[in-house]
């Protein structure tokens, strides 16, 4: 049986991996703070003037030695003119990314009768995913069965689509809208004669971080290593 400041131990690695992912925020927004600003050709001290935020704050962002709190960075983002989240971005190098319909990731089916193209900047982890899809006239499509949680907003543009959801289906004509969970066994069927387009909008389930607790027996130990971690946490520094 381990003792509590095994399991302690052996939580590091999570407070490792916490740390370091505030490290990474502190060093995104500090880049892209110190970018925008320079866009702008602003110095610190004309950005908290029109921010009302200090100068000393603005460059402790900025040399990531300092997370900004939520009001901080509104302030900073109305005297910028952007989004909150442009602080937060890491493709978009001018607020917005240009994706030409040329160059946009597109997954094709071996026999070619089902594409999706990605609307939207691939590469990293999306909470939200955007793309075109068209459907050969006959074609079915099986769906991927994703995490619990995860749902699919389904509009049709062009043609008609047959949306099966276990056993059950429903038509949809053009300018039709269905939205489903996707961690059920679904289907795309384009009963027409022509091509179908349709836009998909996927919102994938939220994952939120969990303590990594070694699982040995379910009860006492488990409740211990929470306890242990616990106390650590509560010590002052």
């Amino acid at each position: 049986m381990h003792s509590p400041l095994a399991l302690v131990r052996d939580a590091q690695p999570n407070i490792a991996h916490i740390e370091g992912s505030y490290e990474a925020l502190e060093h995104l927004v500090g880049v892209n703070l110190a970018r925008l600003r320079a866009e702008r050709q602003l110095s610190l001290d004309a950005l908290a003037r029109a921010s009302g935020v200090s100068r000393a704050m603005l460059a402790q962002v900025e040399s990531a030695r300092s997370v900004p709190s939520i009001k901080v960075l509104c302030k900073v983002a109305a005297a910028l003119k952007v989004s909150v989240s442009a602080f937060l971005r890491r493709h978009a190098v001018n607020g917005f990314e240009h994706l030409p319909a040329e160059r946009a990731s597109r997954l094709v089916s071996a026999d070619g009768r089902y594409s999706a193209r990605a609307l939207y900047p691939e590469g990293e982890p999306a909470a939200v995913e955007f793309h075109e899809l068209r459907i050969a006239p006959l074609h079915t499509e099986p769906g991927v069965r994703r995490p619990p949680g995860t749902t699919v907003n389904l509009v049709v543009s062009e043609g008609t689509l047959e949306v099966s959801v276990h056993d059950r289906r429903q038509l949809l004509a053009t300018g039709d809208a269905i939205l489903f969970d996707a961690d059920q066994p679904h289907s795309l069927r384009n009963p027409g004669d022509t091509e179908a387009r349709v836009f998909r909008v996927t919102l994938n389930a939220e994952t939120p971080p969990r303590w990594d607790v070694p699982a040995a027996s379910a009860g006492g130990e488990a409740a211990s290593a929470v306890e242990a971690v616990a106390a650590v946490a509560a010590q002052p520094a």
